[in-house]
């Protein structure tokens, strides 16, 4: 009596299991592509319709940052956040734009938020940290199934 209720479990924990393998095939990464992507819209549009004030902080950019003409930072980091964005929630050059945001991400921390302890109250590094973390999974391990990137994948594999 005690194996049968055994290998039920066994059973029925496999099938869950393998039901949650399935989704975690999509549903995680397609979760962070899309709080990523609001965030970065967000900062993005403030940007586009905001006064460029890189000046007041080139300074504290990293190398080579600190020598790109304001305007031109400015310019490069709004577009990235904006295009960052929508390529991010159709998943579609994901490792790329990952690794672009994680740049600007970087660049962020250094001449922003260093300094400043770990607090979002304080202008820390809470959220630089956090994205950044975020950013991981998208890299090393690509943008899920329920993506563009996924798809053209899978289209060129066929052709082979």
């Amino acid at each position: 009596m005690s194996n049968s209720i055994l290998c039920t479990s066994v059973c029925i924990s496999r099938g869950i299991l393998g039901y949650l393998d399935r989704i975690g095939e999509f549903l995680p990464q397609l979760g962070l592509r899309l709080l990523l992507a609001y965030e970065f819209w967000e900062s993005g549009v403030q940007k586009y319709h905001g006064e460029n004030w890189f000046a007041d902080i080139q300074d504290r950019f990293p190398f080579p940052f600190d020598i790109v003409p304001v305007d031109l930072s400015w310019f490069l980091a709004t577009w990235s956040e904006l295009l960052g964005a929508v390529a991010l929630v159709i998943g579609l050059g994901t490792r790329f734009f990952s690794m672009s945001l994680v740049i600007l991400t970087v660049v962020a921390w250094i001449s922003v938020h260093a300094g400043h302890g770990y607090n979002v109250c304080d202008n820390g590094f809470k959220l630089p940290l956090m994205y950044l973390l975020m950013f991981l999974p998208l890299i090393f391990s690509g943008p899920g199934k329920l993506s563009l990137d996924h798809l053209i994948s899978k289209r060129l594999s066929a052709c082979s």
